[in-house]
């Protein structure tokens, strides 16, 4: 389960050695014809410790931390998120109730925006950015965390100079509403609820008002923990953990989901967290025995990638594919590490970078990575 509700392991020393990477990447070109110095991608992990660990992804996939890694966060980070233009990182804190915000510096160094932190709901569990780069929705697991009660997921919009947050409102969803997606175009947002196995749809007005889809909730598997969208628009999948299965749905005009037939799909024990390649021709799932690869059909059917699942740490609780499409990047919560694979484009199949896995310094939550800024 990715809160603070899961088993809090053993705290891993937070000393980390810091090394500059030696690979040289390619040089840019930019629109006068000369180049400039390569632009840096990097992975962001939410420790429950109460840092955000930063990363600079090298040439080859292998990770190294960023200097000052790691940054105070507040308390029980659980999820974090990177603004679509690479300047912000996002951090909601389950249990101090409140988002911080972050600048991400040219060598991946993490600054507070202004007024950070924003308060939040009750127990704010995930934290999702608009593709647009205009709002942050949280989703608080309020009350709900004990069984009961509604959830609530929390909108800011976003100061597009400094990244600080403005609330918009608070509107309420169904049962622990942690996992959070929204559609490429902006247009809708799902919310996964854990408590009651269905996903709530909401239309997203141009101030961020959210306004229930027909239909919405739509049923899904039991505990869904995970939600995202293709990069198309067109499909939505959906990880659920108790029933240990993905399901696919079909992203109309309206917003309206539809189940893809052969949903749900089959996946393993401890289905934790799911996205797609950039190109959404392979989805990639965390499950507890590390992580299963599926091309996408046409219709948005999964089939199984050959080799699958391909071994990760111990407790991989949520992944991230990087926005070349060249790597995935899993936090594995059990290990305090994180694992690094390399993306065959054709097949899906996965190939772990050397020296993979790498030590985060403590319990990875969630892991989100980033092109660096602009």
């Amino acid at each position: 389960m990715s809160t603070s509700h899961r088993v809090i392991g053993a705290t891993v020393s937070l000393a980390a050695l810091f090394a500059c990477s030696l690979a040289v990447r390619p040089l840019v070109k930019v629109a006068s014809g000369t180049t400039t110095a390569p632009r840096p991608e990097f992975v962001y992990v939410a420790l429950s410790e109460g840092y955000v660990a930063a990363f600079e992804i090298g040439t080859d996939g292998a990770l190294t931390p960023v200097p000052g890694s790691p940054f105070p966060a507040g308390s029980s980070p659980n999820g974090v998120a990177v603004d679509p233009t690479g300047k912000v990182v996002y951090v909601a804190n389950v249990l101090s109730d409140d988002v911080s915000g972050y600048t991400i510096n040219a060598d991946g160094s993490l600054t507070p925006v202004p007024a950070s932190p924003v308060p939040a709901g009750s127990g704010p569990a995930s934290v999702t950015v608009d593709p647009l780069g205009r709002f942050v929705f949280v989703g608080n697991c309020g009350a709900i965390c004990s069984g009961s009660g509604s959830g609530s997921i929390s909108v800011y919009s976003i100061n597009r100079r400094n990244g600080a947050l403005t609330p918009v409102a608070e509107f309420t969803a169904g049962q622990w509403p942690e996992p959070i997606a929204v559609s490429p175009s902006g247009e809708f947002l799902y919310a996964g609820n854990y408590g009651s196995a269905n996903v709530s749809d909401f239309s997203i007005s141009s101030t961020g008002e959210l306004t229930p889809v027909a239909g919405s909730p739509f049923s899904a598997g039991s505990s869904p923990l995970s939600v995202f969208a293709d990069p198309l628009g067109s499909f939505l999948y959906v990880a659920n953990t108790a029933s240990s299965n993905v399901s696919a749905y079909t992203i109309e005009a309206d917003g309206a989901l539809t189940q893809i037939s052969g949903s749900p799909f089959g996946a393993a024990s401890f289905t934790a967290s799911i996205q797609t390649d950039p190109a959404g021709k392979h989805a990639f799932v965390a499950v507890g025995a590390g992580v299963l690869a599926y091309t996408i059909s046409t219709t948005g059917a999964l089939v199984a990638v050959a080799g699958s699942p391909f071994p990760a740490g111990t407790g991989p609780n949520s992944l991230s594919v990087d926005r070349t499409g060249r790597y995935v990047y899993v936090a594995n919560a059990g290990s305090g590490t994180i694992s690094a694979f390399t993306i065959n484009p054709r097949t899906g199949a996965l190939t772990a970078v050397a020296g993979s896995p790498f030590p985060t310094g403590g319990r990875p939550e969630s892991v989100a990575t980033s092109p660096g800024p602009r």
